[in-house]
């Protein structure tokens, strides 16, 4: 299954350097990379993201992810996925620019 992660600006910046990161301030408070399903991303992006331009949106395979991957219950019950190691560029399948657009973000519409 495909999973998703969004990263701001200096987040995805600094995964293309380094090659890995710990993610975001609130993936490195929690102790995991906060990842969603399609079903859950557009709420994840509302949610955490409202208004913020210059996000990305990558996406991961769960079946071929680098470290430990868990699906734990989060929102409302749901399992969503964490990686309870660094987030790795080399595993990832695509990056895309995620626009803001006049009612929220603007997601590809090839997504799996």
């Amino acid at each position: 299954m495909i999973i998703y992660k969004l990263l701001r600006a200096d987040e995805w910046a600094a995964l293309q350097t380094q090659g890995e990161t710990t993610g975001a301030p609130i993936d490195v408070a929690d102790g995991y990379i906060h990842f969603s399903t399609a079903e859950q991303v557009r709420e994840t992006a509302t949610k955490h993201f409202a208004g913020e331009e210059d996000l990305m949106l990558l996406a991961y395979d769960d079946a071929t992810i680098t470290g430990d991957l868990r699906w734990e219950p989060s929102r409302g019950g749901a399992l969503f996925p964490h990686l309870y190691a660094p987030l790795r560029f080399a595993d990832m399948i695509w990056a895309k620019p995620l626009p803001l657009g006049a009612s929220g973000h603007v997601f590809p519409d090839d997504m799996a």
